[in-house]
C-alpha cells in the first residue's frame, strides 16, 4: 500500500510536467507521447498490484518470550517455587477430561512449559485412557527442567523442542486430543494457530486449552497505571493484552471447532506485597513481552507508588495484596461423520418460558 501510494503521487506529478511541455514545444510533446507508447505496460502500472497477502499483526516477541523462560527455567529452585498456578491451571484442564468417555492412544501437549500437565496427569491416580503424551515446548531448558524427577516413570510421554509454538510441524489427523495449559496467550495469530490444532487432530476429536485472559493482573494492571501518570505523566504497556471470553467461542468457531464450551474460573492468590508478585511472575516466565514496550526496569519511584496504590485500592484486611487470574478453558471438537448434531431450530417440545415461570 505504500510503494502504491507511492506511485500514484509520482504519476500525478507527471502529468502537469508532460502538459506544460505540450503547450510550449510539439517536439517535445511528440517525444513524450513515443517515450509513453514504448514504456511496457507492466512498467507504468507495476505500482497496482497488491502484495499476496497482509503482514500478520505482531503484539507479541516471540524471541524474548522465548529468553525469560530459558532465564526463568534456569534458576531451578525458584522457577519450580513459582509454578504451583500453572500446576493448578494444568489440574483443573486435566479435570475436565473426566466427562469425556473415550480413550486417548496419541495426546499432544502444546506449550507444555515444564510439563505441567504430565504432572497433572498422574496425580493422584494415573489415567489409563491416554496411551502415549508428546509434550511440545519452544524453550528447551524449560521443558527438561523436571526430566529427572519421579512422575516421568508413571506416564509414557515424550519430550519435543519446538522452533515456535505457532507452527506445528504435525501432519493432518495426527493426534486423538491436543491439551494446551496456560501457552496460547503469548500467540501473535491465535486464529492460525486454533486452525492448525483442527487440522492435526483426528475427526471427531477434542482440543481442551486455558489461557490467561480478560481482566487478569487488573489490579496490577491499574496500580502501575495510576503510579506512572502521577509520577511520570503518562502510561506505558508493563502487563499484556489478553483476549475476552467473549472473542474465544467466536474464534473456534471460525477455526472450524464445533460444539463449543467456553467458560472461565477466577484464581486469586494473595502476595505480602507487590514485589513478590512481580517476582513469581519473572520466575514463571510471565513477564511482558510487549513488543515496544519500555526497556529497562520501572522507575523505583513509580515502584513504590505503585505499592502504595495496590494497598489503597485492593488491599486485604490482613495486609496481603490480591492477584486475580482470570482462567479462561475452552473446548472444541473437530467436525467428525458420526458426530452428534444439534437439533435444529423450532424442534423443540418444552417452551423455555413456561419452565422458568413455573420455578
Amino acid at each position: 500500500m505504500h510503494r502504491r501510494i507511492i506511485a500514484t503521487a509520482c504519476a500525478r506529478l507527471a502529468r502537469p510536467l508532460l502538459h506544460n511541455a505540450a503547450s510550449t514545444s510539439p517536439r517535445l510533446a511528440a517525444a513524450a507521447a513515443a517515450a509513453a507508447i514504448a514504456t511496457p505496460t507492466w512498467a507504468r502500472r507495476s505500482y497496482a498490484f497488491q502484495a499476496a497477502a497482509p503482514p500478520l499483526h505482531q503484539v507479541f516477541n516471540r524471541r524474548t518470550k522465548w529468553l525469560q523462560k530459558e532465564r526463568a527455567a534456569a534458576d531451578v529452585e525458584s522457577s519450580r517455587t513459582a509454578d504451583y498456578l500453572k500446576d493448578e491451571v494444568a489440574i483443573r484442564l486435566c479435570e475436565r477430561l473426566l466427562d469425556i468417555k473415550r480413550t486417548y492412544p496419541k495426546v499432544l501437549d502444546l506449550g507444555a512449559n515444564s510439563c505441567n500437565v504430565a504432572r497433572a496427569l498422574v496425580r493422584p491416580d494415573p489415567d489409563p485412557r491416554i496411551s502415549h503424551l508428546t509434550a511440545a515446548e519452544s524453550s528447551e531448558t524449560l521443558l527438561y527442567r523436571d526430566a529427572d524427577l519421579p512422575f516421568n516413570s508413571e506416564i509414557n510421554m515424550t519430550r519435543e523442542v519446538l522452533a515456535d509454538e505457532e507452527t506445528l510441524p504435525y501432519p493432518a489427523d495426527t493426534f486423538d486430543l491436543v491439551l494446551s495449559s496456560l501457552a496460547l496467550h503469548w500467540i501473535n495469530d491465535l486464529p492460525g494457530v486454533l486452525a492448525q490444532i483442527n487440522n492435526i487432530l483426528k475427526p471427531d476429536c477434542a482440543f481442551m486449552g486455558a489461557m490467561f485472559g480478560g481482566d487478569t493482573l487488573f489490579e496490577l494492571r491499574t496500580s502501575l497505571q495510576l503510579a506512572e501518570q502521577e509520577r511520570r505523566g503518562g502510561i506505558s504497556p508493563h502487563v499484556s493484552p489478553l483476549a475476552d471470553v467473549r472473542d474465544v467461542g467466536g474464534l473456534l468457531g471460525k477455526a472450524g471447532f464445533k460444539m463449543l464450551t467456553v467458560d472461565v474460573d477466577d484464581i486469586i492468590v494473595d502476595y505480602p506485597d507487590m514485589f513478590a508478585l512481580m517476582q513469581d511472575l519473572q520466575a514463571m516466565g510471565e513477564s511482558s513481552a510487549v513488543l515496544g514496550r519500555e526497556m529497562g526496569a520501572i522507575q523505583r519511584d513509580v515502584l513504590l507508588a505503585g505499592e502504595a496504590i495496590y494497598r489503597a485500592l485492593h488491599g486485604n484486611e490482613d495486609g496481603s495484596l490480591p492477584a486475580t487470574f482470570r482462567m479462561i478453558y475452552m473446548i472444541g471438537w473437530k467436525e467428525g461423520g458420526d458426530q452428534a448434531q444439534p437439533l435444529p431450530r423450532g424442534s423443540g417440545q418444552i417452551n423455555l418460558k413456561d419452565v422458568l415461570q413455573s420455578s
